[in-house]
Protein backbone atom coordinates (compact mmCIF):
# COMPACT_ATOMS: atom_id res chain seq x y z
CA UNK A 1 0.00 0.00 0.00
CA UNK A 2 1.44 3.65 -1.17
CA UNK A 3 1.88 5.85 1.95
CA UNK A 4 0.46 9.28 1.11
CA UNK A 5 2.83 11.95 2.04
CA UNK A 6 1.70 14.73 4.48
CA UNK A 7 0.47 18.12 3.40
CA UNK A 8 2.74 20.57 2.81
CA UNK A 9 2.17 24.25 4.55
CA UNK A 10 4.11 26.11 1.45
CA UNK A 11 3.58 29.34 4.19
CA UNK A 12 5.27 27.48 7.17
CA UNK A 13 8.94 26.66 4.71
CA UNK A 14 12.13 28.76 3.96
CA UNK A 15 13.11 28.39 0.32
CA UNK A 16 15.68 25.82 0.84
CA UNK A 17 12.92 23.38 2.95
CA UNK A 18 10.76 24.65 -0.43
CA UNK A 19 13.28 23.88 -3.10
CA UNK A 20 13.67 20.06 -1.37
CA UNK A 21 10.20 19.27 -0.81
CA UNK A 22 9.76 20.06 -4.83
CA UNK A 23 12.56 17.91 -5.25
CA UNK A 24 11.64 15.25 -3.08
CA UNK A 25 8.17 15.41 -5.24
CA UNK A 26 10.11 15.27 -8.29
CA UNK A 27 9.83 18.84 -9.72
CA UNK A 28 12.58 21.07 -10.50
CA UNK A 29 14.40 23.13 -7.35
CA UNK A 30 13.87 26.65 -9.30
CA UNK A 31 10.19 26.59 -8.85
CA UNK A 32 10.61 27.35 -5.24
CA UNK A 33 11.31 30.74 -6.30
CA UNK A 34 8.56 31.22 -8.01
CA UNK A 35 6.28 29.83 -5.51
CA UNK A 36 7.43 32.51 -3.54
CA UNK A 37 7.04 35.20 -5.75
CA UNK A 38 3.46 34.19 -6.29
CA UNK A 39 2.88 34.18 -2.21
CA UNK A 40 5.13 36.93 -0.76
CA UNK A 41 4.93 39.46 -4.37
CA UNK A 42 1.80 38.63 -5.32
CA UNK A 43 -0.67 37.52 -2.60
CA UNK A 44 -1.61 34.58 -4.79
CA UNK A 45 -2.56 31.40 -2.04
CA UNK A 46 -4.19 29.60 -5.04
CA UNK A 47 -1.91 27.35 -6.91
CA UNK A 48 -4.15 27.24 -9.85
CA UNK A 49 -3.34 30.87 -10.15
CA UNK A 50 0.27 30.14 -10.33
CA UNK A 51 0.57 30.43 -14.04
CA UNK A 52 4.25 30.31 -14.64
CA UNK A 53 4.15 26.90 -12.97
CA UNK A 54 3.26 23.85 -15.38
CA UNK A 55 0.27 22.18 -15.33
CA UNK A 56 1.27 19.19 -13.50
CA UNK A 57 3.03 21.22 -10.72
CA UNK A 58 0.04 23.32 -10.29
CA UNK A 59 -2.04 19.88 -9.69
CA UNK A 60 0.57 18.83 -7.13
CA UNK A 61 0.72 21.56 -5.05
CA UNK A 62 -3.44 21.82 -4.97
CA UNK A 63 -3.38 18.22 -3.66
CA UNK A 64 -0.40 17.89 -1.40
CA UNK A 65 0.18 21.27 -0.55
CA UNK A 66 -1.81 24.08 1.92
CA UNK A 67 -1.02 27.89 2.20
CA UNK A 68 -2.53 29.11 5.76
CA UNK A 69 -3.49 32.24 5.97
CA UNK A 70 -5.07 33.69 9.18
CA UNK A 71 -8.66 35.29 8.64
CA UNK A 72 -9.76 38.78 9.17
CA UNK A 73 -12.36 38.69 12.34
CA UNK A 74 -12.65 41.95 13.40
CA UNK A 75 -11.34 45.12 11.95
CA UNK A 76 -11.09 48.57 14.26
CA UNK A 77 -10.03 51.84 13.43
CA UNK A 78 -8.71 54.53 16.01
CA UNK A 79 -9.47 58.09 15.22
CA UNK A 80 -5.50 58.58 14.71
CA UNK A 81 -5.59 56.37 11.69
CA UNK A 82 -4.40 53.07 13.69
CA UNK A 83 -6.03 50.13 12.56
CA UNK A 84 -6.39 46.94 14.86
CA UNK A 85 -7.04 43.32 12.99
CA UNK A 86 -8.83 40.36 15.19
CA UNK A 87 -6.98 37.23 13.21
CA UNK A 88 -8.58 33.89 13.51
CA UNK A 89 -6.04 31.27 13.46
CA UNK A 90 -6.51 27.75 11.62
CA UNK A 91 -7.00 26.07 14.96
CA UNK A 92 -9.79 28.85 16.22
CA UNK A 93 -6.87 30.79 18.48
CA UNK A 94 -7.37 34.37 18.06
CA UNK A 95 -4.13 37.02 17.84
CA UNK A 96 -3.72 40.83 17.14
CA UNK A 97 -1.73 42.77 14.83
CA UNK A 98 -1.61 46.53 14.58
CA UNK A 99 -1.19 48.71 11.60
CA UNK A 100 0.81 52.26 12.73
CA UNK A 101 0.43 54.95 9.33
CA UNK A 102 3.07 57.83 9.54
CA UNK A 103 5.48 56.75 12.06
CA UNK A 104 7.32 58.47 9.78
CA UNK A 105 6.80 54.83 8.00
CA UNK A 106 3.63 52.75 7.72
CA UNK A 107 4.81 49.60 10.49
CA UNK A 108 3.29 46.57 11.07
CA UNK A 109 3.14 45.42 14.91
CA UNK A 110 3.39 42.02 14.40
CA UNK A 111 2.72 39.17 17.01
CA UNK A 112 4.95 35.77 17.71
CA UNK A 113 2.42 34.24 20.50
CA UNK A 114 -1.30 33.73 21.43
CA UNK A 115 -0.75 35.18 24.95
CA UNK A 116 2.83 35.71 26.78
CA UNK A 117 4.26 33.90 29.56
CA UNK A 118 6.96 36.88 30.59
CA UNK A 119 3.35 38.42 32.92
CA UNK A 120 4.86 42.09 32.80
CA UNK A 121 2.35 43.84 35.44
CA UNK A 122 1.78 46.52 33.12
CA UNK A 123 1.07 44.96 30.42
CA UNK A 124 -2.45 43.22 29.22
CA UNK A 125 -1.12 40.77 26.79
CA UNK A 126 0.59 38.81 29.97
CA UNK A 127 -2.95 38.34 31.99
CA UNK A 128 -3.07 35.94 29.32
CA UNK A 129 -0.97 33.71 30.25
CA UNK A 130 1.11 31.78 27.07
CA UNK A 131 -1.35 29.84 25.43
CA UNK A 132 0.70 28.65 22.36
CA UNK A 133 3.58 29.38 20.24
CA UNK A 134 2.77 30.40 17.05
CA UNK A 135 4.56 28.71 13.75
CA UNK A 136 6.12 30.69 10.86
CA UNK A 137 3.21 30.50 8.65
CA UNK A 138 1.43 32.56 11.15
CA UNK A 139 3.85 35.09 11.73
CA UNK A 140 4.45 35.76 7.94
CA UNK A 141 0.61 35.29 7.56
CA UNK A 142 0.10 38.16 9.57
CA UNK A 143 2.11 40.68 7.41
CA UNK A 144 0.55 39.42 4.27
CA UNK A 145 -2.51 39.76 5.65
CA UNK A 146 -2.48 43.50 6.33
CA UNK A 147 -0.37 43.92 3.57
CA UNK A 148 -3.26 42.63 1.42
CA UNK A 149 -5.96 44.70 3.68
CA UNK A 150 -4.01 47.76 3.21
CA UNK A 151 -2.95 47.56 -0.16
CA UNK A 152 0.39 48.32 0.90
CA UNK A 153 2.30 44.78 -1.00
CA UNK A 154 3.92 46.86 -3.04
CA UNK A 155 4.82 49.78 -0.56
CA UNK A 156 7.81 50.15 1.78
CA UNK A 157 6.90 49.33 5.95
CA UNK A 158 8.71 48.39 8.50
CA UNK A 159 7.99 45.46 11.02
CA UNK A 160 7.92 45.85 14.42
CA UNK A 161 7.70 42.48 16.79
CA UNK A 162 6.16 43.97 19.81
CA UNK A 163 2.71 42.48 19.49
CA UNK A 164 1.62 40.01 21.57
CA UNK A 165 4.05 37.06 23.00
CA UNK A 166 7.94 37.35 23.31
CA UNK A 167 9.78 36.67 20.10
CA UNK A 168 12.66 35.12 21.94
CA UNK A 169 10.53 32.49 23.52
CA UNK A 170 9.30 31.54 20.33
CA UNK A 171 12.90 31.49 19.28
CA UNK A 172 13.30 29.35 15.95
CA UNK A 173 9.74 30.23 14.16
CA UNK A 174 10.44 33.92 14.87
CA UNK A 175 14.07 33.67 13.27
CA UNK A 176 12.24 31.72 10.45
CA UNK A 177 9.41 34.13 9.71
CA UNK A 178 12.64 36.94 9.74
CA UNK A 179 14.41 34.96 7.10
CA UNK A 180 11.18 34.43 4.68
CA UNK A 181 10.87 38.06 5.04
CA UNK A 182 14.12 39.00 3.50
CA UNK A 183 14.16 36.61 1.39
CA UNK A 184 14.75 38.14 -1.72
CA UNK A 185 11.98 36.12 -3.67
CA UNK A 186 10.19 36.54 -0.84
CA UNK A 187 8.99 40.37 0.88
CA UNK A 188 13.00 41.28 0.07
CA UNK A 189 12.62 43.11 3.60
CA UNK A 190 15.70 45.23 4.70
CA UNK A 191 16.65 43.68 8.19
CA UNK A 192 17.03 47.71 9.04
CA UNK A 193 13.27 48.09 8.55
CA UNK A 194 12.28 45.09 11.13
CA UNK A 195 12.53 45.72 14.70
CA UNK A 196 12.28 42.48 17.64
CA UNK A 197 11.50 43.70 21.00
CA UNK A 198 12.44 41.18 24.01
CA UNK A 199 12.59 41.57 27.74
CA UNK A 200 15.93 39.90 27.60
CA UNK A 201 15.90 36.14 27.46
CA UNK A 202 19.86 35.90 27.39
CA UNK A 203 20.45 33.12 25.96
CA UNK A 204 18.30 33.62 23.49
CA UNK A 205 19.80 36.98 23.08
CA UNK A 206 23.41 35.94 22.77
CA UNK A 207 22.21 33.28 20.34
CA UNK A 208 20.27 36.25 17.72
CA UNK A 209 23.58 37.86 17.74
CA UNK A 210 24.91 35.34 15.80
CA UNK A 211 22.41 35.51 13.01
CA UNK A 212 22.59 35.75 9.41
CA UNK A 213 19.86 38.19 9.15
CA UNK A 214 19.61 40.80 12.19
CA UNK A 215 16.93 42.94 13.14
CA UNK A 216 16.94 45.99 14.98
CA UNK A 217 17.34 45.42 18.77
CA UNK A 218 14.42 46.61 21.36
CA UNK A 219 15.17 45.67 24.88
CA UNK A 220 12.19 46.07 27.38
CA UNK A 221 14.13 47.14 30.49
CA UNK A 222 11.34 49.76 32.11
CA UNK A 223 13.59 49.85 35.69
CA UNK A 224 17.25 51.04 36.30
CA UNK A 225 17.76 48.39 39.20
CA UNK A 226 16.65 44.48 39.83
CA UNK A 227 14.32 45.02 42.24
CA UNK A 228 12.17 47.99 40.66
CA UNK A 229 12.57 45.85 37.45
CA UNK A 230 12.12 42.37 39.43
CA UNK A 231 8.82 43.91 40.82
CA UNK A 232 7.34 44.50 36.62
CA UNK A 233 9.22 41.95 34.99
CA UNK A 234 9.39 38.57 36.76
CA UNK A 235 11.94 37.46 33.93
CA UNK A 236 14.75 39.94 35.77
CA UNK A 237 14.73 37.35 38.56
CA UNK A 238 16.73 34.99 36.19
CA UNK A 239 18.35 37.33 33.93
CA UNK A 240 19.37 40.71 35.94
CA UNK A 241 19.66 44.42 34.87
CA UNK A 242 23.53 44.17 34.91
CA UNK A 243 23.66 40.89 32.45
CA UNK A 244 21.09 41.95 30.07
CA UNK A 245 23.23 45.40 29.85
CA UNK A 246 26.46 43.66 29.17
CA UNK A 247 25.13 40.69 27.05
CA UNK A 248 24.17 44.67 25.22
CA UNK A 249 27.47 45.27 24.83
CA UNK A 250 28.71 42.48 23.61
CA UNK A 251 25.63 42.82 20.65
CA UNK A 252 26.91 43.43 17.50
CA UNK A 253 26.20 46.69 16.18
CA UNK A 254 26.59 48.14 12.29
CA UNK A 255 27.95 51.76 12.28
CA UNK A 256 25.33 54.46 12.83
CA UNK A 257 22.78 51.58 14.88
CA UNK A 258 22.25 51.57 18.57
CA UNK A 259 19.94 49.75 20.79
CA UNK A 260 16.62 50.44 21.71
CA UNK A 261 15.62 50.33 25.84
CA UNK A 262 11.97 50.49 25.62
CA UNK A 263 11.01 52.63 29.60
CA UNK A 264 7.38 52.14 30.36
CA UNK A 265 7.00 54.93 33.01
CA UNK A 266 4.69 54.25 35.48
CA UNK A 267 3.47 57.20 38.06
CA UNK A 268 5.44 56.51 41.42
CA UNK A 269 6.97 53.79 40.61
CA UNK A 270 9.70 54.37 38.14
CA UNK A 271 9.44 57.95 36.91
CA UNK A 272 11.85 59.73 39.32
CA UNK A 273 14.74 62.09 39.36
CA UNK A 274 16.83 59.37 40.74
CA UNK A 275 15.35 56.89 38.34
CA UNK A 276 16.42 58.75 35.46
CA UNK A 277 19.98 59.06 36.82
CA UNK A 278 20.33 56.02 37.56
CA UNK A 279 19.09 54.57 34.19
CA UNK A 280 21.69 57.18 32.52
CA UNK A 281 24.41 55.71 34.39
CA UNK A 282 23.61 52.44 34.00
CA UNK A 283 23.77 52.86 29.88
CA UNK A 284 26.44 54.99 29.87
CA UNK A 285 29.09 53.97 26.77
CA UNK A 286 26.59 51.84 25.16
CA UNK A 287 25.62 52.91 21.61
CA UNK A 288 21.98 52.81 22.53
CA UNK A 289 19.12 55.22 22.90
CA UNK A 290 15.93 55.61 25.23
CA UNK A 291 12.41 55.46 24.18
CA UNK A 292 10.07 56.71 27.10
CA UNK A 293 7.00 55.00 26.88
CA UNK A 294 4.11 56.65 28.85
CA UNK A 295 1.26 53.88 30.34
CA UNK A 296 -1.24 53.34 28.51
CA UNK A 297 -3.56 52.48 31.29
CA UNK A 298 -6.54 50.48 31.51
CA UNK A 299 -8.62 48.08 33.02
CA UNK A 300 -6.78 45.80 34.83
CA UNK A 301 -3.22 47.27 34.83
CA UNK A 302 -2.84 48.54 38.69
CA UNK A 303 -0.77 51.50 37.49
CA UNK A 304 -1.15 54.89 36.63
CA UNK A 305 0.23 57.15 33.73
CA UNK A 306 2.56 59.82 34.97
CA UNK A 307 1.92 63.40 33.58
CA UNK A 308 3.35 65.09 30.83
CA UNK A 309 5.42 67.38 32.73
CA UNK A 310 6.96 63.92 34.60
CA UNK A 311 7.35 62.59 31.12
CA UNK A 312 9.39 65.58 29.72
CA UNK A 313 11.40 65.77 33.52
CA UNK A 314 12.63 62.41 33.06
CA UNK A 315 13.45 63.03 29.20
CA UNK A 316 15.16 66.04 29.69
CA UNK A 317 17.74 64.57 32.49
CA UNK A 318 18.31 61.60 30.57
CA UNK A 319 19.48 63.91 27.78
CA UNK A 320 21.37 66.27 30.11
CA UNK A 321 23.47 63.06 30.63
CA UNK A 322 24.51 62.20 27.23
CA UNK A 323 21.51 59.37 26.13
CA UNK A 324 19.52 60.08 22.97
CA UNK A 325 16.30 59.81 24.08
CA UNK A 326 12.71 59.78 22.64
CA UNK A 327 8.68 60.02 23.81
CA UNK A 328 6.49 57.77 22.31
CA UNK A 329 3.34 59.17 21.32
CA UNK A 330 0.64 56.72 21.99
CA UNK A 331 -1.14 55.89 18.66
CA UNK A 332 -4.77 54.06 18.94
CA UNK A 333 -5.61 53.98 22.55
CA UNK A 334 -9.13 54.12 22.24
CA UNK A 335 -9.72 50.76 20.59
CA UNK A 336 -7.25 48.86 23.26
CA UNK A 337 -4.06 48.92 19.88
CA UNK A 338 -1.57 50.89 21.73
CA UNK A 339 1.35 49.31 23.48
CA UNK A 340 0.64 46.84 26.28
CA UNK A 341 -2.79 46.62 25.30
CA UNK A 342 -3.39 43.55 23.62
CA UNK A 343 -5.31 40.90 24.84
CA UNK A 344 -8.03 38.57 23.45
CA UNK A 345 -10.41 37.46 26.38
CA UNK A 346 -11.82 34.08 26.70
CA UNK A 347 -8.60 32.05 25.56
CA UNK A 348 -7.26 29.30 28.13
CA UNK A 349 -4.20 27.79 28.43
CA UNK A 350 -4.46 24.23 29.02
CA UNK A 351 -1.69 22.36 31.69
CA UNK A 352 1.39 22.91 30.37
CA UNK A 353 0.90 25.41 27.67
CA UNK A 354 2.06 28.10 30.62
CA UNK A 355 6.00 27.14 29.65
CA UNK A 356 8.54 28.02 31.69
CA UNK A 357 11.60 29.54 29.85
CA UNK A 358 14.20 27.11 29.28
CA UNK A 359 16.14 29.01 27.14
Amino acid sequence: MLTRQPTLDLADLERPALEAALEARGHPRFHAGQIFRWIYGRGVVDPSAMTDLSRELRAMLAEACTISTPAIMQREKSIDGTEKFLLRLADGRLVESVFIPDTPSMTFCISTQVGCAMACAFCLTGKMGLVRNLSTAEIVGQVRVLADALHLRDARFNIVLMGMGEPLHNYDETMKALRILADEQGFAMSPRRITLSTVGILPALEKLAREPVMPNLAISLHAPTDVQRGALVPINRKYGVADIVEACKRFPLKRRSRITFEYVMLSGVNDRAEDARRLAKLLAGLKSKVNLIPLNAAAGIPFERPSDETVDRFAETLAEHGLTVSVRKSRGRDIRAACGQLIVEGQKRSAGQQLAVMM
